[in-house]
């Protein structure tokens, strides 16, 4: 396939109106070959197949002509510089970690403000110096070989970590000793979906066989297994733990109490509902015992109590409930309840002290609770305001603990905690170029399609006049059970600043009230999902907040396809689209890396005539239609992204750019050495929010204050 002159793809007819200019863009030219499937008896054409293939010099040529007309775009916003320069400024402010000990030795993470990767620090106590640790700044020049996981070994003597490079969601780990900083032998790789679990003089961790040539980042991952690695040893030695030899799309997570004596291990097939086994390690040679059936509920082991186990489960509770389980008798009926189902979600529980912490949501709120071992409620912990708490730390036996805090207008600041009185006091706290003064968060309530009650918060400047004009970012999820909590970004600083409305929908498929609330967002019922997130949409219109013409949607990942869904759907409700890393091929998405997995929320075109129609009838790639006038989209993907192959992107632009008819633009940017996003430096950070912010205040027509 050959593509025209590059320097020809881009026809910009400027028409000014103000600092908004119409584009007129011709696409690259994409070959539709003649592919087709059948589905029970139905045949659905796929003639960008091609792009599938992530090692041909045919999708090279594509992603190097989209990201050229892109950028060209892009490159011609008024005020995009400044949108990077604003960026830079407000990014570059100190972000701390919550600490949390090992031994005698305290661990946290810190950004200086514009460092790529935060760095690891380590104190002998909390009087002591800080240190730097390990920085992963040093391992790559451009900062994109991240850190994936760190586990410092239970004594603090040693620290295994492992590192990401250019976003893969394959890892390696490697161990440091902590002392002298010196790098041990040992090295792991092809390590997937892992823990790092120390036992003794190694750990437990979960890898697959290495990938065939050429299917590194798309191949499908199967048969998941459990190793022990014992120190000073090769990988080759490592004992295989556990395995499904009948069951390739299986994941296995090793766990291991406090205190060594137990090794948990969680099975699953999909992204909610596990099997639990368990090993009494005092008898090496005993074999593993299943405690919990799967897949219908979750099981999640908090620790043990005298050789019963503390599990957190959703089993006959759908707002979860922490029984105690014997394992020489682990049926349901002879369980001991200790904190009961009540009418919030418990998120967690932890052991701190000689207390049990609870952390439980409140519509998408925080609260959190102290209890003793028998579940008698003893205190509540005082949150600084309505917002999300974090990354609560603490110890058996000690009595200082750690937290984390955040809201919409709150940067993120850490708690010391003295659980022997009870008081909260500021640790770290974070200082942003911002005034959180001059905004409001409201939490409003609307009405879904089929009458439910669907929450979001609603964050603007107090100075707002509701008049039908406003500028709105709507962002959602709607999901695997994940709930969207109160949670605050420096990206979209500036476009509140400039008279923005940032809105979060706590749609259905998310875990905010429980599995009940999850359930009714899957499947044969995803729809729930688009008509909540659309219902927020017209909600807002209705109550004079904004109009069509001044609403994008925002969302990754499964929320990529949220955005993909909507604006397929309502093309005519929505200015800007910004599918990132979107699953947008409903047909296939089982077919790569990890897709397989999230079966249980989508269903698969393979498994009934029913679920392929239904299927079919939202999957964005095949609800594009000629003609139609889109909105502005910018979908967002990238070249080591394993997770949600950029395959659905590829595919879904190709068509997209084919059918569209209008002015609005359709773009797709890819980034390089990049993945699903976690791991991404900084500066690719500020890259990506400058172009997507200023795409999307560009074409809503704002006008910055920055």
């Amino acid at each position: 396939m050959k593509f025209r002159n590059l320097m020809t793809l881009v026809l910009i007819t400027a028409v000014l109106a103000g600092c908004k200019q119409e584009v007129k863009i011709e696409y690259p030219a994409a070959k539709k070959a003649d592919q087709t499937d059948e589905y029970f008896g139905t045949v659905v054409a796929d003639p960008y197949r091609w792009l599938e293939d992530d090692n041909s010099a045919e999708t090279a040529e594509w992603v190097t002509a989209q990201n050229l007309i892109t950028q060209d775009y892009l490159s011609k916003i008024p005020f995009r510089d400044a949108l990077k320069t604003r960026f830079e400024k407000i990014w570059n402010f100190p972000r701390y970690g919550v600490p949390f000990k090992k031994g005698d030795r305290y661990f946290y993470f810190k950004n200086d403000g514009l460092q790529n990767q935060s760095v690891l620090y380590m104190q002998e106590s909390l009087d002591a110096e800080p240190q730097v640790l390990l920085d992963p700044n040093t391992l790559s020049e451009d900062g994109t070989i991240a850190l994936a996981n760190i586990s410092p070994s239970n004594d603090g003597q040693l620290l295994a970590y492992s590192i990401s490079r250019g976003g893969s969601d394959w890892n390696e780990i490697v161990v440091m000793r902590i002392a002298d900083k010196v790098m041990l032998s040992d090295t792991i790789l092809w390590v997937k979906f892992s823990g790092i679990s120390w036992h003794g003089d190694g750990f437990f961790y979960s890898a697959y066989d290495a990938p065939a040539e050429g299917q590194k980042l798309s191949g499908a991952n199967q048969f998941h297994k459990v190793f022990y690695h014992k120190l000073g040893t090769s990988q080759s030695e490592d004992k295989l733990i556990f395995q499904d030899t009948e069951n390739p799309q299986r994941n296995f997570y090793a766990g291991v109490t406090d205190d060594e004596r137990f090794v948990f291990i969680s099975e699953s097939q999909s992204t909610s509902g596990n099997a639990l086994y368990v090993k009494d390690m005092l008898n090496p040679n005993a074999d593993f015992v299943k405690i919990a059936e799967g897949f219908e509920n979750d099981y999640a082991p908090v620790d043990h109590i005298d050789g019963k186990f503390l599990v957190m489960t959703n089993f006959n509770a759908p707002l979860q409930q922490l029984v105690l389980i014997d394992p020489a008798n682990p049926s349901p009926d002879s369980w001991t309840t200790i904190i009961p189902e009540s009418k919030n979600v418990l998120q967690s529980v932890s052991l701190v002290g000689d207390l049990m912490l609870a952390t439980y949501l409140e519509d998408a709120n925080s609260k959190a609770y102290f209890f003793d071992y028998q579940g008698q409620k003893v205190q509540e912990l005082e949150l600084p305001a309505i917002g999300t708490l974090s990354g609560f730390s603490g110890e058996k036996g000690e009595q200082t603990a750690f937290y984390g805090f955040t809201s919409f207008t709150f940067p993120s600041s850490v708690y010391k905690y003295d659980l022997s009185s009870h008081v909260s006091t500021e640790y770290t706290t974070s200082e942003v170029d911002f005034d959180p003064e001059a905004y409001v968060t409201e939490q409003l309530f609307f009405t879904s399609k089929d009458g439910t009650k669907v929450p979001m918060f609603v964050v603007y400047r107090k100075d707002l006049k509701k008049n039908g004009k406003n500028p709105v970012l709507l962002y959602g999820y709607g999901g695997f059970n994940i709930s969207l909590t109160p949670s605050f970004s420096i990206a979209r600083l500036p476009f509140l600043e400039s008279g923005g409305i940032y809105v979060t929908v706590n749609l259905r498929g998310g875990g905010e009230y429980g599995e009940s609330w999850h359930k009714a967002g899957t499947k044969l019922s995803k729809q729930n999902v688009f008509d909540d997130f659309i219902g927020a949409a017209e909600y807002l219109i209705a109550e004079k907040y904004t109009n069509p013409d001044k609403i994008a949607i925002l969302g990754g990942s499964n929320g990529g396809l949220l955005v993909g869904a909507c604006m397929t759907q309502r093309p005519d409700l929505f200015k800007v689209a910004i599918p990132i890393v979107g699953v947008l091929d409903m047909l296939r998405y089982q077919n790569f890396t990890i897709g397989w997995a999230w079966a249980d929320d989508y269903g698969r075109s393979d498994e009934s005539e029913e679920m392929f129609r239904y299927l079919l009838g939202y999957s964005p790639l095949h609800n594009i239609k000629e003609g139609t006038n889109y909105p502005a989209t910018l979908a967002i993907t990238a070249d080591h992204d394993d997770r949600v192959v950029p395959a659905h992107t590829f595919k879904f632009m190709a068509e997209l750019q084919s059918k569209h008819q209008g002015s609005n633009p359709v773009l797709v940017r890819i980034e390089t050495k990049a993945g699903h996003g976690a791991g991404k430096p900084t500066s690719k950070l500020i890259e990506e929010s400058a172009d997507m912010y200023g795409f999307i205040m560009h074409n809503l027509e704002m006008k910055p204050k920055f």
